[in-house]
């Protein structure tokens, strides 16, 4: 009598739990009949909207990336005063920076700055890139900044390496020897340096200590 008691009570406990289950299914699936509203993780209202279809159709369909993400950088090469600030705090030297000296200001950026340096090489390897934003916090122009761009996956790592700077091999040969005249004139403007005499102290001798 108890094993039959026992057996049915274990078929009913079946059939309610599996009741449970099936009724939390249909319900999920009462409510992906409409799309999900798509909102950034930051909204005060993000959990309000959880009911719905949990997939998208990427990449037609994309979720709102934060405005503060770390993802793929960018140089906005007029503002650059190529300081080299961010290659020397890059942790993996992904920042490649050849600086051409001006004799004049040539220009200044959006916030003012006067640029007195030519980017004649500007290049970020977002191959190596670890995306600590480091870089950017030290940008004293602030023309060094990470996109909303982070789904930039390829099969030739070579297209990871770009290229900021914008002049052309003429323009840099060209940038070189105005330097170089520019030493050169400035070197024989300045006087030769004089040759100056050591004095020798006059020291007497020792004449002993008085008796």
């Amino acid at each position: 009598m108890k094993t039959k008691t026992s057996y049915w009570r274990s078929i009913g406990s079946a059939v309610g739990t599996l009741a449970q289950g099936l009724g939390i299914t249909f319900s999920h699936i009462l409510k992906a009949g409409k799309t999900r509203k798509q909102t950034a993780i930051a909204d005060s209202d993000y959990f309000l909207h959880q009911e719905g279809i949990a997939t998208i159709q990427f990449p037609h369909v994309t979720i709102p990336v934060p405005d503060t993400g770390r993802y793929k950088l960018h140089n906005e090469i007029d503002d650059c005063i190529v300081c080299d600030k961010c290659a020397k705090i890059c942790p993996v030297s992904c920042i490649i920076i050849e600086p051409i000296r001006s004799p004049e200001e040539f220009g200044k950026t959006s916030d003012g700055s006067p640029k007195r340096i030519y980017a004649a090489q500007f290049e970020i390897d977002m191959g190596k890139c670890c995306f600590c934003g480091l870089c950017t916090t030290v940008c004293p122009t602030e023309c060094l900044t990470m996109t909303k761009e982070y789904d930039f996956s390829t099969f030739d790592i070579r297209t990871h390496y770009f290229a900021f700077g914008e002049m052309s091999p003429a323009e840099i040969d060209q940038k070189k020897k105005a330097w170089a005249i520019f030493q050169q004139s400035k070197s024989a403007a300045q006087p030769p340096a004089q040759k100056t005499e050591m004095i020798k102290p006059n020291i007497k001798p020792d004449q002993g200590a008085p008796s």
